[in-house]
């Protein structure tokens, strides 16, 4: 795999081993001042007695109906980091803090037992509503907050109350102000009362079941990135050329001395793209990197320019096309395919 060889030896020599013996444990990694940070946060909100356990795995996660956190492995080693970081981006700080505090909010759901009270159906829906990977959003929606990219508390009623909780918990977040007139503020209201109702009671339930851990993957790193190829070589497979030539106004090979590269252009505008791509459709950032990516090698293939004085425009123009690519590519469920 490509990704493989932009990594450092040390981290390569890792990608054979076992994910389990590689020794990773949460205590003492650099994911611990993180998951206090979260533990803090709860207890400025006088959640008290909530602290949701956390464990390494395979990703994100909080198994249902089970009050503990899942945290992906590869962010309790550097060496480990590094290799995610070359295969499909790294979490930054801003959002393993927004996808802890989204994983803690499905586990305050579950350790005080919320989502079997009928006011919490009224607010968010059937708890056991199917759960669909391939749930269709209404953009702009006011009935709910916006905190993971791709309108996500409207996956499922589960989801939409973790996202709620998110938002709430988060730091100097004024969500009277910015969901004023909202239907969304009736579900952050609920929060934020009956997070002073529990403040003080022991939870319901205060640890729960794992799913795999990260000493029970038998699984090579290699295996593990390889296990994830076949959705991303179906992006990087999309046929783009004709597209790229009319948007890189500066067509094939410099018409300028100084026309510059596109391949180059895209590489200065890559993360700005992926975040926006991924935030404004949903699509997994992997999956929108291998399109970026892919972008960015047809572009050196065709040998492609951007014309002098057209770089803001070429930005504006091939980060819309990168959208649309993507929410048609979701939209069709080919993600799936």
């Amino acid at each position: 795999m490509a990704g493989f060889e932009r990594t450092p030896p040390e981290a390569q020599a890792l990608l054979e081993r076992p994910i389990r013996e590689l020794g990773l444990k949460l205590e003492g990694s650099p994911l611990e001042r993180y998951v206090e940070e979260l533990y803090r946060e709860l207890e400025a909100k006088g959640l008290r007695h909530f602290r949701p356990p956390c464990y390494l795995t395979d990703e994100w996660g909080c198994p249902s109906g089970e009050p503990i956190i899942g945290i992906p492995f590869y962010l309790a080693d550097p060496r480990v980091a590094e290799l995610e970081q070359a295969m499909n981006d790294l979490e930054d700080e801003r959002e393993i803090m927004m996808y802890l505090r989204h994983e803690a909010g499905h586990a305050f759901n579950y350790a005080y037992a919320l989502y079997k009270t009928a006011e919490w159906r009224a607010l968010f829906g059937p708890f056991r509503r199917p759960y669909r990977e391939d749930y269709r959003p209404i953009p702009f929606s006011r009935d709910f907050v916006r905190h993971i990219s791709g309108w996500y508390a409207q996956k499922h009623p589960d989801e939409d109350f973790a996202e709620t909780f998110a938002l709430w918990v988060t730091p100097d977040c004024d969500w009277r102000e910015r969901y004023e007139g909202w239907g969304a503020l009736r579900k952050l209201e609920y929060v934020d009362r009956i997070a002073a109702e529990v403040g003080d009671r022991e939870p319901v339930r205060s640890s729960g079941r794992t799913d795999i851990t990260v000493e029970e993957m038998d699984a090579t790193l290699a295996d593990f990135y390889r296990a994830q190829e076949g959705e991303l070589e179906t992006v990087k497979a999309l046929p783009l050329d004709a597209d790229l030539v009319k948007i890189l106004r500066g067509g094939r090979g410099a018409a300028a001395p100084e026309a510059r590269p596109a391949a180059e252009f895209v590489a200065a505008h890559r993360r700005a793209m992926i975040d926006s791509v991924a935030d404004w459709t949903g699509m997994r950032r992997p999956l929108v990197k291998a399109l970026v990516e892919h972008v960015q090698r047809r572009a050196a293939a065709l040998g492609l320019a951007v014309a002098p004085g057209r770089e803001n425009e070429a930005a504006i123009r091939l980060t819309a096309y990168l959208a649309t690519l993507a929410t048609a590519y979701l939209t069709r469920g080919l993600a799936h395919r």
